[in-house]
């Protein structure tokens, strides 16, 4: 389960941080145990800090079972998948000494979008995902969207997909700018002062298309609120990286990169506006956690974000530069979209829990344990 899990947390590093905590303290759940590289973790925890000393970590997945939590590690020892656990893989695959087990495919980007992904990616997911498939007795989607795309994909029987939505966390959430102001002033940002996005730098995520966007609009909007890109390096960017650098130089972009997981609800809570441009998602938790935390959001009208946001958010085509460019500028502007987009942001994002996500996956697994 805990091959996603590193200091600086993806959204499926979000999402398996949360079934581990969550599980972890659920009445239902007698034994759990996380598996990595052949090896039991005692404390997943200590993957967000950094790997213990000269263990080497390179894969790992969820084992829920039926007696008690195990809490020595020399009751961890064996190498071996106690055949009373169930498997769940949270990341696309299950280890091959699995015979079968539970797996979430978060989405089919590999497959729909390959020239957006390296080599090695693709490579992996040719070898090892159609064998993950053909032994999941159940597979786990984000969303509805990406349950169908994986049923056509794959053939399997629609009864054994299940769409489990994920959850925001309770930390993002509305603030005040006294809140805020020490987090916000180390970072050079001012409240209400600046739009956001955070994203990986990677093709799909359409982060180009956003700074053109940007770099459009009005000069006295632009010059007032100034672009700030998060989120890790990515691949496949270096055209993206000359338009980050130019906008830097010109002033209107700021891009410090991967922020600590601390200051981030404070710098969305500080946002004017979120944008999010992406062609392909699996769920997109950013535009969910900026409406969480009261800020208006723009959207991409692709794939299964307007399905996660529905109508709270604007949804854009991000080809449409004219058409972006009109939305950041309302989005920045008009006080009466702004204060009806925040409202229906917050009602949205109300709805999405990891306590939620928790149940209906444990639902899953008693569904495999009984058949």
């Amino acid at each position: 389960m805990v091959e996603a899990l590193t200091p600086q947390l993806s959204g499926i590093g979000r999402y398996t941080w949360e079934l581990c905590q969550h599980l972890q303290d659920h009445a239902e759940v007698e034994e759990l145990r996380f598996r990595r590289n052949g090896q039991w973790v005692y404390d997943p925890a200590e993957l967000l800090v950094g790997e213990p000393s000269g263990w080497q970590w390179t894969g790992g997945v969820p084992l829920y079972g039926t007696r008690r939590i195990v809490k020595k590690w020399h009751q961890w020892r064996e190498r071996k998948v106690p055949a009373t656990l169930l498997v769940h893989g949270p990341n696309y695959f299950l280890p091959r000494d699995v015979k079968s087990g539970v797996i979430t495919v978060h989405d089919l980007s590999v497959f729909r979008h390959p020239e957006a992904h390296p080599a090695a990616r693709i490579a992996h997911f040719e070898r090892d995902f159609a064998s993950s498939i053909r032994r999941a007795r159940h597979v786990i989607t984000d969303t509805e969207t990406v349950r169908q795309e994986v049923i056509a994909h794959t053939g399997l029987d629609p009864d054994r997909v299940t769409a489990v939505p994920l959850g925001v966390d309770p930390v993002f959430r509305t603030r005040d700018a006294d809140e805020a102001q020490e987090v916000l002033a180390r970072h050079g940002l001012r409240w209400g002062g600046y739009g956001l996005c955070v994203s990986a730098l990677e093709p799909r995520k359409r982060i180009g298309d956003l700074l053109r966007a940007w770099a459009a609009l009005p000069r006295d909007v632009r010059d007032v609120y100034p672009l700030v890109l998060l989120g890790p390096k990515g691949w496949l960017n270096d055209d993206l990286h000359r338009l980050i650098d130019q906008g830097r130089e010109e002033g209107w972009l700021m891009s410090p990169g991967y922020v600590a997981e601390a200051d981030l609800p404070h710098i969305y809570a500080g946002a004017r506006l979120f944008a999010y441009p992406s062609i392909y998602e699996g769920f997109g938790l950013p535009p969910l956690e900026a409406m969480a935390s009261g800020v208006p959001v723009i959207i991409s009208n692709r794939s299964c974000l307007p399905e996660v946001c529905g109508d709270a958010a604007a949804q854009i085509d991000p080809d449409d530069t004219h058409g972006f460019v009109a939305a950041i500028t309302r989005g920045l502007t008009d006080a009466a979209w702004r204060e009806q987009a925040r409202t229906a942001g917050l009602a949205r994002a109300a709805g999405f829990t990891w306590a939620r996500c928790v149940e209906e996956t444990l639902a899953v697994y008693r569904s495999v344990e009984r058949s």
